[in-house]
């Protein structure tokens, strides 16, 4: 093969790719909310954070802190937060990068949003909250760095501190980050078939229990602008938490409780088991889960916040 030819090639090829994002980012429409509630923003380092809040501002706060991957928001919470709200004020961001927030294009790190949790936390008093997978570590990061972040209980579902590549591959975020074939290579993870696949491989136990519109949901979730930039940093290990869990949550003075799915396989259940050994802390285990119990479960889950939490009414 010619150089000419081989040049010609490789600018049909880039500018096929090119016309596949293009298309495929106007085939997304504007993210509506994913909760039903009052939307407002929370300004931070030049960011409009996004969040949701539900129930009687009188109710005690409970934040809730939806998990990392690529299609990560607060709707992670939507079978519970409704029915939370009849007890608490509920209050549920889109992290930095994710959901409706906004999405600079940064080199996003654990850093950043142990300090984004820290002083969104400190914005209520002493709540009660609720993390999931990599955001326990940040809370728990927060509350060892910050002393203005004081919570009143911790709800930690599936908890971890390293959720890839460990080290961190440079290479692999710088690769995500190109416009062009980091686009590409998003988009491809970023399909309805792969989001489909994570989410019966590794997110739920029956997938049947997922409607069509939330996978959908997450779908255009991951197509809004600069997507893939704070996914970027998760696939290649920069969102990893350098925090050992057990100390943390065995030092600070919260009562913590530990929630997993029996069947997750990303982080085991004997992960968790060992985890509330080592923290001396409580580990509620549902079955036929994974890594949502509380999105295909959420009528036990409120029985879980009800039991371990603090209510209204004591």
């Amino acid at each position: 093969m010619s150089i000419r030819n081989l040049l010609a090639g490789t600018a049909l090829g880039g500018g096929a790719l090119a016309a596949v994002n293009r298309w495929l980012r106007s085939t997304a429409t504007d993210l509506p909310p994913a909760l039903d509630g009052e939307q407002h923003t929370y300004r931070w380092r030049g960011m409009d954070i996004a969040y949701t809040t539900a129930g009687d501002p009188e109710n005690p706060p409970l934040v809730m802190l939806h998990g990392i991957n690529a299609a990560g928001s607060s709707g992670e919470f939507r079978e519970v937060f409704g029915d939370l709200a009849a007890d608490y004020h509920v209050i549920a961001p889109d992290l930095p990068g994710f959901g409706r927030s906004d999405r600079p294009p940064l080199r996003y790190s654990a850093t950043l949003y142990e300090e984004f949790v820290a002083d969104f936390l400190a914005e209520y008093d002493e709540p009660s909250v609720v993390a999931s997978s990599l955001s326990a570590a940040y809370v728990l990061g927060a509350l060892e760095t910050d002393n203005d972040a004081d919570v009143s209980e911790l709800l930690l579902i599936c908890p971890t501190a390293i959720a890839g590549p460990d080290p961190p591959k440079e290479w692999l975020r710088e690769l995500f980050r190109l416009p062009l074939l980091g686009t590409g290579l998003f988009n491809l993870i970023a399909s309805k078939p792969s989001i489909r696949y994570f989410n019966a491989d590794h997110g739920y136990y029956d997938i049947d229990n997922v409607a069509d519109e939330w996978l959908d949901y997450e779908w255009q979730t991951t197509h809004q602008p600069n997507a893939r930039f704070a996914p970027a940093s998760f696939i290649s290990g920069y969102l990893n938490a350098d925090r050992d869990l057990a100390e943390l949550i065995a030092t600070l003075d919260v009562p913590t409780t530990i929630l997993w799915g029996r069947e997750a396989d990303i982080t085991p259940l004997s992960d968790g088991r060992e985890l509330a050994n080592e923290a001396d802390a409580d580990l509620v285990v549902f079955d036929n889960s994974m890594l949502l119990p509380h999105v295909e479960f959420p009528e036990q889950f409120d029985d879980v916040i009800d039991g371990q939490f603090a209510a209204i009414d004591d």
